[in-house]
């Protein structure tokens, strides 16, 4: 059994399946019930537009955390993934900054550069330029947060003497964490930002992609050792694995997305009663993943008093 603990964090169901509809109330009162429970973060999911048949209404990420950082204390909050090319950057720059004052420094930025076209398309930004764009915004941001002054034509941003403050209350910024699965982006998450963020990857996949991170890192004369990683994975307890499986498939193939480019697979599932779900989120703390955003079962009430009761106590130390 190892004795590595890992950080537990737990996603916000921000996003619904039409004709239901996220309840914005009612997810101020999960954030500040998961923080009573004792999870180490809270990550919501980010988009403008999803879907058509079905659609996928969404309360928009922001939004959210900022009410919830404005009613809890310590739990983190976590962007998984903001979808950074569509957004102008110096006005995301600046909300950002505000969201992380207010929450005394509580942020947790996972970006990523999007995969969905016809969300890009809707919202005027080129979808084949959006790696470009993603690492324009990163700079642009970055310098905003950490210069007293910027000086940079970086079109369409013509920035002279571009003064913001307040600065973030992170110091030098907050967490940045690059979403994504090719090699592009996981060298920009080794170099441009300060690690990765994952989705639904099993220990192995996560271990394949990790080691070239790693690699990155080190050619660009970064220590390796100062990343942070962190794996969205679904979770459903229940009698045994046997049990739950058909259910759970059920759920992950109608409600969510597998990339076909990228290692992210339904066997990243964890499945069965307490124990067997501990031990399969071991596998994952013993790769040297330092952080797990838990997606319990359709979001029960029920499922995540027993993640609460039963798993954080023995994996989060």
């Amino acid at each position: 059994m190892s004795s590595k603990t890992v950080k537990i964090g737990i996603a916000m169901r921000n996003f619904t399946r039409y004709p239901e509809m996220p309840d914005p109330k009612a997810l101020l009162d999960y954030g500040i019930w998961v923080e009573e429970l004792g999870f180490e973060s809270l990550w919501v999911w980010d988009h403008i537009l999803l879907g058509t048949e079905p659609n996928f209404p969404i309360a928009e990420s922001l939004t959210m955390l900022t009410a919830v950082a404005a009613r809890t204390k310590k739990i983190k909050l976590g962007t998984g993934v903001l979808v950074l090319p569509l957004r102008n950057p110096l006005l995301l720059a600046k909300q950002l900054s505000t969201l992380d004052l207010l929450s005394d420094g509580r942020l947790v930025l996972a970006m990523a550069s999007g995969w969905y076209k016809r969300e890009f398309d809707a919202m005027g930004v080129p979808f084949n330029e959006r790696g470009k764009i993603m690492d324009k915004n990163l700079e642009i941001m970055t310098r905003l947060w950490s210069e007293p002054s910027v000086t940079a034509d970086l079109p369409p941003y013509n920035m002279r003497e571009a003064v913001m403050y307040p600065k973030p209350g992170s110091k030098p910024r907050p967490t940045i964490l690059i979403g994504g699965y090719v090699d592009a982006v996981l060298k920009r998450a080794a170099v441009a930002g300060d690690g990765w963020l994952t989705y639904f990857y099993t220990p192995e996949g996560f271990t394949r992609s990790w080691e070239k991170i790693v690699d990155f890192a080190k050619e660009a004369g970064k220590d390796p050792a100062t990343l942070q990683n962190g794996n969205q994975l679904p979770i459903m307890i229940g009698k045994s694995r046997e049990e739950v499986k058909p259910k759970m498939m059920e759920w992950l193939h109608t409600e969510w997305d597998f990339a076909s480019w990228s290692e992210s697979t339904t066997d990243s599932a964890i499945m069965g009663t307490p124990e067997e779900c501990v031990e399969q989120l071991r596998r994952h703390v013993d790769v040297g993943i330092q952080r797990i955003v838990l997606v319990p079962y359709r979001y029960e009430r029920e499922q995540i008093e027993i993640i609460a009761r039963e798993i954080l106590p023995k994996l989060q130390g």
